[in-house]
């Protein structure tokens, strides 16, 4: 007769312990942006080829409107329309012939080509709505604070991060507050090209 009890009690901890789980998923940050498409090197981008142990072969050089880099040893190497990691991958192949088992890095720079594609937009209830250039590892706030952070009328935490992938786009939340006031990074996203950053205004 005192075993039910215990089954009862023990039957409701799992179905609270199941609730509570359930609960934490509902509630959990919102779904952070996909990583926008790896950025292709374009004419008069800045890139420096990095050879590792070998500097005499590394160079900083602008890719020529042909698309082209010439790299020590290897000659003219096409960079336009490619990955970083492509070029690198390519250079590394062809030094092979010279060297062994090179190791290169292609790292952009400067980003001067598709100066329209390539900045990051910030409007609405900010002190000066901006387009700045994009660079690697910028982050929502990095470019709220380029446009004079947000005035007294926004509405910081319905603010949105807007990115678009091929012939859609989609609108991400950014809990600006949270990282402006409390240093709650959770929706501190890192930007891409072409982002667009909007702080609507409080409803009065």
């Amino acid at each position: 007769m005192r075993v039910a009890p215990a089954l009862r009690a023990f039957g409701l901890s799992l179905l609270l312990a199941g609730c509570a789980s359930t609960a934490g998923i509902t509630a959990g940050a919102p779904p952070a942006p996909a990583p926008a498409d790896e950025y292709q090197i374009g004419a008069d981008d800045i890139v420096q080829v990095s050879v590792w142990r070998n500097p005499e072969l590394s160079i900083t050089a602008p890719v020529r409107p042909d698309g082209k880099i010439s790299v020590p040893l290897v000659g003219d190497v096409v960079a336009g329309g490619r990955t970083p990691d492509a070029v690198a991958k390519d250079v590394q192949d062809k030094l092979a012939t010279y060297i062994k088992e090179p190791q290169v890095t292609v790292i952009l720079t400067e980003l001067r080509s598709h100066e329209y594609l390539s900045r990051v937009r910030v409007t609405g209830a900010v002190r000066t709505p901006v387009s700045i250039p994009y660079r690697q590892g910028m982050t929502v706030l990095d470019a709220v604070l380029a446009a004079g952070g947000v005035t007294e009328f926004a509405a910081p935490d319905r603010s949105s991060l807007h990115r678009k992938a091929g012939d859609s786009a989609q609108a991400y939340e950014v809990q600006l507050n949270h990282i402006l006031e409390d240093g709650d990074l959770t929706t501190n996203y890192k930007v891409a090209p072409g982002d667009v950053i909007t702080v609507p205004e409080r409803v009065l």
